[in-house]
């Protein structure tokens, strides 16, 4: 005679006279049916009244639709956080090995080595010192005409093995002593350029920190925003690049981001100092009178007065905003943006390159204003902060870091 099992919100099973219940698949079904139960509390059927022009509406969002919904946004919020994560760890290791490159110092062939170049093949020689000085004048297009050179103790130095070669060359192949004369020429330039590099790069770290400012947060943010074909550089037959030149390729690429970044430091009063009204911090509303945040400077000037660029950068945005008004953003790497607001007209365009002191329109009145004045903001990482630090002290040390290297070009000649 065949037996029922009935449990509460189970399907009925029947079993054969003679066979046990099988409890294993009785619990399963049961687990499973109290995890519905539970999302079906979560997601109860809900229903909305909706009344327009006299009519009532009723709209019923059932609870396999809510449970479809949070299914495909969680998805959709695992799938970015995993992406997020894989992002964030190549942009550590790329930094982690460019570090790498820079603390370390570049191997100095021996002069065994290079004398064994030469002996096995003198125009496989010639044609890596050539590949060589076309890598050189490559890099040579990114430093400015100032060089200074300064010694550092991270640069390898390889007069001594390289003078060996002209010895050991000269003796057995006199026709060859030339190219290994070259050859040492190559490696002592590239040795110097690759000190100026490190010691200016030093100075532009200095006077971005005297400005509040972290230099690793500087180099990092110049990564974003890059790529294109691969192009290897290349200096051996072999198809590698020699060690002391990929090192001077990650000093330049250091010295470039840092001072880019110092050109983008707001350096320019937007208006005139002495018309400031308003500071950074919290201050009484003009409008309710009670406490608030005031996230900029305020300079009260006449109707239509220029307003000029702190800093070099790209125009980002041109147009209006809550609050603010007409406004015009210039983004100036490394995360920093500069905000001009309540302005009457715009004298640029986005995607426009401006320069420090160039007017990019003029002093107004609209958004939430008073009276006719400039709202100015700087912004790192979309996060205000005050602009009077940058105001007031960039312009002298950017002026202290720029002198040195002027006294240096000038006793280098």
């Amino acid at each position: 005679m065949a037996q029922i099992l009935s449990t509460v919100g189970m399907p009925t099973l029947s079993l054969c006279s003679g066979q046990k219940p099988d409890h294993g698949v009785a619990l399963t079904i049961s687990t499973a049916d109290g995890f519905l139960q539970r999302l079906r509390a979560w997601f109860p059927e809900r229903e909305f009244i909706m009344r327009s022009q006299g009519q009532v509406r009723f709209v019923k969002f059932s609870t396999r639709l809510q449970m479809t919904v949070a299914g495909i946004v969680g998805a959709l919020a695992l799938v970015w956080a995993v992406s997020m994560g894989v992002m964030a760890f190549s942009q550590y290791q790329a930094s982690a090995e460019r570090a790498s490159l820079l603390n370390r110092e570049a191997r100095v062939a021996k002069a065994q080595e290079r004398f064994d170049a030469y002996r096995d093949d003198l125009a496989a020689t010639a044609q890596d010192l050539t590949r060589r000085q076309d890598s050189l004048e490559a890099m040579i297009q990114m430093v400015p005409e100032d060089v200074v050179t300064s010694e550092d103790d991270t640069v390898s130095n390889s007069a001594g093995e390289a003078d060996k070669l002209i010895g050991m060359v000269g003796s057995v192949f006199p026709e060859a002593e030339g190219l290994a004369r070259v050859e040492a020429r190559q490696l002592a330039f590239v040795e110097r350029l690759t000190r100026y590099a490190d010691a200016r790069a030093r100075r532009a770290e200095r006077a971005i920190r005297t400005l509040g400012l972290d230099p690793r947060r500087v180099v990092a943010a110049n990564d974003k925003g890059l790529g294109g074909p691969l192009v290897r550089l290349v200096t051996e037959a072999d198809g590698s690049l020699d060690p002391r030149f990929e090192r001077l390729g990650a000093s330049l690429a250091r010295l470039f981001a840092l001072e880019r970044a110092l050109d983008g430091i707001p350096q320019v009063m937007p208006a005139d100092q002495g018309s400031m009204s308003s500071g950074f911090g919290y201050r009484r509303d003009p409008f309710t009178g009670g406490a608030a945040m005031h996230s900029g400077l305020d300079f009260r000037a006449p109707y239509s007065s220029p307003i000029l660029s702190a800093a070099d950068g790209a125009v980002s945005f041109v147009g209006n905003k809550a609050g603010y008004g007409r406004v015009v953003e210039v983004d100036h790497g490394s995360g920093m943006v500069t905000r001009y607001a309540h302005m009457s007209r715009f004298d640029v365009k986005s995607g426009m390159r401006v320069t420090a002191g160039q007017i990019i329109g003029r002093i107004g009145n609209s958004g939430r204003s008073t009276g006719p004045h400039l709202h100015f903001e700087v912004r790192i990482n979309g996060r205000a902060v005050n602009p009077r630090p940058f105001l007031e002290t960039a312009p002298h040390v950017l002026e202290e870091a720029r002198a040195h290297i002027t006294q240096g070009s000038a006793r280098a000649k």
